[in-house]
């Protein structure tokens, strides 16, 4: 790939590029400027020139007559060309008939095209008194508009006509157009050249200060992309530039705390499969070690220690096939691929039957089993599966971890919307800094006591009642431990 050179990085530049857009739009400005200015600069002198000359026309009245018995006085236009053309040439006097028609004309040398102007200009600079300003037909120019003075020619109170007279001839055009350009070279050689140059300058000075800031922004990016965590971008004023600097900073925030999350991620994926290896390895070291026995002692062996062996056997696949099922279970819910089937069912029938189950084994360790519910009682709406599988994983943990002669506890509270489960076991306290773990896969609270569980039991728990909307909660006091998690109430009726 070859290597940018200096030309393509200017062009390709940010700042480059911006100050190429500016300076595009310094100059259209400009241009405009000049325009906006020679327009205004037009109009003003127009006015200037008709107000200054607004009684022209009315003046003349008094020194001369137009019109004498309604007819044109060719001696009275005589005396206007000798006495007004010759102090003002660049007027044009016109005698026009009440609609506008011309009459006659005193033009040196001059032709007219139009016979006729316009009346109603005319009539609004007559009606505003020559306050504002107005522009008239030229007869000598169609389609073009001029300043004028004008007044109305009246005989024994008959409107005759109108003297009409253009302030600004054609001559007077061609010399502002020559003066007009001279103007423009001035404007475009100092003034618009002197601004736009200042203009520019502020405005590359402004964009440096801006891309200063987005330069320290790139440079810190660049510096934690490099694998540097450590540097923020410093923020030290308002607006989109510190918006997207506390945005990137909340953004490198949130990159190393899921670093973090990764890391203790993966801590657990590993601590994981040491767990599985050497629950898996347990059992199948002891199936391979009987087995192994059965086969070297086959024939010397007595029916008794073949049966004990095959015993253990059993035991130990038993314990293998459990291991396997829970960590089948419990992948499928912490992957919500299991869907709860939601239906209303009696939960103290649930649990009396629960409990029949479980008062052999609590007999074989001197553990004490009391209910507090009554039969037929409140209705909850849940997967039956699902929430039975919770109260075995609750009763197993309870008797697992149940001192000698314990006692183990289940109740069932109806409080209004929700039913309420409690199941408590005497024993060991769990540590207060453990019980967040607890529901952890494969944790367990320090114990000298051997459980039948797989460790995955309390985990299942978790995430069976995280789909049903609800969690459970621990509390671990005076030798006692209680879980208890509440379901919705379902109306006292199958449904």
């Amino acid at each position: 790939m070859s290597t940018p050179n200096s030309f393509t990085r200017i062009r390709e530049s940010l700042f480059w590029r911006i100050s190429g857009l500016f300076l595009l739009i310094f100059v259209l400005l400009g241009i405009a400027y000049i325009i906006i200015t020679i327009s205004l600069a037009k109009r003003y002198s127009d006015e200037t020139t008709q107000k200054l000359n607004a009684n022209v026309a009315a003046h003349m009245l008094k020194h001369v007559k137009p019109f004498i018995n309604g007819r044109v006085n060719d001696g009275s236009l005589e005396t206007i060309m000798q006495s007004m053309m010759a102090v003002n040439p660049s007027l044009e006097v016109y005698i026009l008939d009440p609609q506008g028609k011309i009459l006659s004309s005193v033009i040196l040398h001059q032709k007219v095209i139009h016979t006729k102007v316009s009346i109603a200009p005319i009539k609004e600079f007559l009606k505003n008194n020559r306050k504002s300003l107005i522009y008239g037909d030229d007869p000598r120019n169609p389609g073009k508009a001029k300043v004028f003075s004008v007044a109305p020619v009246y005989e024994n109170g008959t409107l005759l006509g109108y003297v009409y007279m253009i302030l600004a001839s054609k001559e007077y055009d061609n010399i502002a157009v020559a003066l007009q350009e001279s103007y423009l070279l001035k404007i475009g050689v100092q003034s618009f050249i002197v601004t736009l140059t200042a203009a520019f300058l502020i405005g590359l000075f402004v964009l440096w200060l801006l891309m200063k800031s987005l330069s320290n922004i790139i440079n810190t990016v660049k510096r934690f992309g490099s694998g540097d965590l450590t540097p923020r971008i410093a923020i030290q004023s308002g607006g989109e530039l510190a918006q997207l600097s506390s945005t990137i900073n909340t953004m490198a925030e949130t990159i190393l705390k899921n670093m973090d999350e990764l890391k203790e991620v993966d801590k657990l994926r590993r601590d994981l499969i040491a767990n599985i290896s050497h629950d898996i390895r347990t059992p199948i070291s002891i199936i391979h070690g009987y087995v192994e026995t059965l086969v070297i002692k086959h024939g010397s062996l007595d029916e008794t220690k073949q049966k004990e062996y095959l015993s253990t056997i059993i035991k130990s696949t038993e314990k293998l096939k459990r291991l396997i099922e829970d960590l089948f279970e419990l992948s499928k819910l912490e992957s919500r691929q299991a869907k709860p089937k939601m239906e209303v069912f009696f939960i103290s029938d649930l649990l009396q039957d629960l409990v029949g189950k479980y008062k052999l084994l609590a007999q074989e360790r001197n553990i004490i089993l009391e209910t507090e519910f009554l039969s037929g009682g409140p209705m909850v709406r849940a997967d039956v599966a699902m929430i039975e599988r919770v109260l075995q994983n609750l009763i197993d943990n309870a008797i697992n971890h149940s001192g000698e002669n314990g006692k183990v506890k289940i109740c069932v509270e109806n409080s209004g919307a929700k039913v309420v489960v409690r199941v408590s076991n005497t024993g060991q306290e769990i540590p207060s800094h453990e019980v967040p773990k607890i529901f952890d896969r494969y944790y367990k609270v320090e114990s000298n006591k051997p459980g039948r569980g797989t460790g995955l039991g309390l985990a299942i728990v978790k995430n069976i009642l995280e789909i049903h909307g609800t969690n459970i909660s621990v509390q671990s006091e005076h030798f006692e431990n209680t879980f208890s998690f509440d379901l919705p109430a379902a109306q006292n009726k199958l449904s």
